[in-house]
């Protein structure tokens, strides 16, 4: 078994068509077929069905896909850390991203990455906070920017920042929130995220330790949209304070109360890549962008933690 070999099946798995994955590792189709067909061999096992549309997946094709993705990952960390020890880190790296490229620095992020680091091949993907966690935690992406809490033994995180939330609610239901109690905002329309981002919940927090349950009437996963759709008259929601603050002084919400609710910005990656030489550098890096000192690293039962040294 060789690693092209691996590397092909995950193509074919990922395009459905023997021609396109082929386009794609730039090899000829017949010498991916046999790179298929050795593997087969190999394993006795038929990974693939061939269908007049296509390659499908076997059931025994499905079960090893990840473990040929884990092998790739594994043989493609050792190439970092070969590199390193000459004094290069190169490789790529999948990093998942928030909505607001403001809020997690990723324009200076990225500038100092490349300056520093001009070998690596950085791979962004959008994602909803939640999503990105589980991605990260289940060796999809490599590391991610992540707001909420970090208590995962298997996850290791970088601490940026705290972020605090408000309740806002259009500008013209002034009237109807001054005076409402926590079963009357409650009752309000809602506008929430989906179940898997921490945004949801925040929200789901907030009214838990008062028994009640928000009426939710629309599902954005956005904050920007969210606050857009609070701002026009559409409901409530959590809103990140400084922008809450902006919406606020432009006319276009009004805040409920002195609530706040309180959480963290972090860097995530898997606890077992602690010594990547690639997450030692992008962890380096984020230190230089936040403007911040040395990372040092702190934790115990419920996973490690790095902190940024300011003294």
């Amino acid at each position: 078994m060789e690693l092209y070999q691996l590397r092909g099946f995950i193509a074919v798995a990922e395009a459905g068509h023997l021609t396109r994955a082929a386009e794609k590792i730039h090899v000829s189709q017949p010498a991916l077929s046999a790179q298929i067909k050795a593997l087969e061999d190999e394993f006795e096992l038929a990974l693939f069905e061939r269908t007049p549309g296509g390659m499908e997946l076997t059931f025994a094709g499905q079960r090893l896909l990840a473990g040929a993705e884990k092998v790739l990952a594994a043989a493609q960390r050792l190439r970092n850390e070969a590199s390193a020890l000459k004094g290069k880190t190169s490789g790529t790296v999948s990093v998942g991203t928030l909505t607001d490229p403001w809020l997690i620095r990723i324009g200076e992020f990225l500038s100092i990455m490349v300056e520093r680091h001009p070998l690596l091949q950085l791979e962004l993907q959008h994602e909803i906070s939640g999503a990105a966690f589980a991605k990260v935690r289940d060796g999809e992406l490599d590391a991610g920017f992540y707001f909420g809490a970090l208590a995962h033994p298997g996850m290791d995180g970088l601490r940026l920042r705290g972020i605090v939330y408000r309740v806002a609610a259009p500008a013209a239901w002034k009237d109807r929130v001054v005076d409402a109690d926590w079963d009357e905002i409650a009752a309000l329309p809602w506008i929430v995220t989906p179940q898997i981002s921490t945004h949801h919940k925040l929200v789901r927090s907030l009214f838990d330790k008062h028994g009640i349950v928000p009426t939710q009437v629309v599902e954005a996963d956005q904050e920007f949209v969210i606050a857009n759709l609070v701002g026009s008259g559409v409901g409530l929601s959590l809103i990140r304070e400084e922008l809450a603050l902006e919406k606020e002084g432009a006319g276009e919400v009004c805040l409920w109360r002195d609530v706040r609710i309180q959480t963290d910005l972090w860097f995530i990656y898997r606890a077992e890549r602690r010594g990547d030489p690639v997450i030692k550098a992008m962890l380096d890096v984020l230190a230089a962008t936040w403007k911040l000192g040395a990372a040092r690293e702190t934790g115990g039962a419920q996973g490690r933690r790095t902190e940024l040294n300011t003294a």
